[in-house]
């Protein structure tokens, strides 16, 4: 979901156009300026056409949040680290990015400026399991849109994050799960009554799993975080807002969530094309060198987690108005509803 961006757009291209003259040495003027869509849930993201030299370009502009945030830190110059760090030191397709900058006075936060990828991605409003390219293209290419995922996911659990200098990042499992009780303590306090998250933290904490690794993690993996050519093959990995350090399970069990919660959480099909949850691990494992033996810890981690952020967004919606103050969002949701699924499963009480 995009950020709430109360941006005053005349204004935004005439800072950018001077401030991106000066990084290219020309007089530069800015055309189209507006955002993906409904895409992303928390960094405004500008795309632009810029023109200089006789050339024009499209760029992508990433924004830091300010005012409201969905995560309590947003991680934003890590992002930024993580891209360039990945596009020196590894082969995983990331989007090129050309500059980073962290005086606000440009547009009102810091920002990094990236190459724009001509690409389709799928879709999250309306899940790509109703609606999109993706749902009507042929099962072919909805496995090689899998597998790109899944590869990708793979290519990350396989790097030594002790090589990479990547930034520092939430490391190990108790490390998270301080993180995410103090995130669903803040959305409590604000009204949110999350029975469920709070349910699935106790039976986590109570639950963990000995330790399998320590691998560097992307967060946020999924094939909606995957861009692709219309053959499906993969073109740039993308979002790294949830980077941490953890288990090899645990972005390989966020996936699998995240694609139950389009599918059977929105009472719809799994796409005909996706393979199986075995033949997921199985390719994960082979490609990656790593196990996946605590996979089903972090699948219900994966849902107490999204139950936490579906809270978190509850409380700006009905700040943002654009909720009833009584709407039950926050509870009443599938990610929650997946995840109290999974628990009576388990037996937790």
């Amino acid at each position: 979901m995009p950020a709430n961006s109360q941006r005053d757009v005349e204004q935004s291209k005439k800072a950018l156009a001077t401030w991106l003259g000066e990084k290219v040495g020309a007089e530069v003027s800015l055309g189209d300026f507006g955002g993906p869509g409904a895409t992303g849930f928390s960094n405004e993201t500008i795309i632009v056409d810029a023109t200089y030299n006789g050339d024009t370009e499209k760029l992508v502009v990433r924004v830091a949040p300010t005012g409201y945030t969905l995560f309590p830190d947003a991680a934003f110059e890590e992002q930024y680290r993580i891209l360039t760090t990945l596009a020196e030191k590894t082969s995983i397709p990331v989007p090129a990015v050309r500059w980073y900058e962290t005086d606000t006075s440009v547009l009102g936060a810091p920002f990094f400026v990236m190459d724009f990828i001509d690409a389709l991605i799928p879709s999250d409003n309306p899940p790509y399991t109703l609606d999109g390219w993706l749902k009507e293209a042929s099962p072919e290419v909805q496995e090689k849109v899998f597998w790109g995922a899944i590869d990708s996911i793979a290519e990350v659990a396989a790097l030594d994050p002790d090589s990479l200098d990547l930034p520092p990042l939430l490391d190990g499992l108790d490390a998270q799960l301080d993180y995410y009780e103090g995130f669903m303590v803040g959305v409590e306090s604000s009204g949110e009554e999350l029975a469920v998250a709070r349910r699935a933290f106790e039976y986590l904490k109570a639950n963990k799993p000995q330790d399998d690794g320590r691998v560097f993690i992307w967060g946020d993996s999924r094939v909606g975080n995957v861009m692709y050519d219309a053959e499906g093959n993969r073109l740039a990995v993308v979002d790294w807002e949830m980077a941490c350090y953890g288990s090899p399970s645990q972005d390989i069990a966020w996936t699998w969530f995240l694609d139950r919660h389009h599918a059977e959480g929105m009472g719809a099909e799994r796409l005909p094309g996706f393979p199986t949850k075995e033949a997921m691990i199985e390719r994960f494992e082979r490609l990656s060198g790593r196990s996946a033996k605590a996979f089903d810890y972090y699948e219900l981690f994966a849902g107490f987690r999204f139950a936490v952020i579906m809270g978190r967004l509850a409380v700006i919606f009905k700040e943002w108005g654009l909720l009833e103050a009584d709407n039950d969002m926050g509870q009443n949701n599938a990610p929650a509803r997946l995840t109290e699924q999974m628990l009576n499963e388990l037996g937790a009480e």
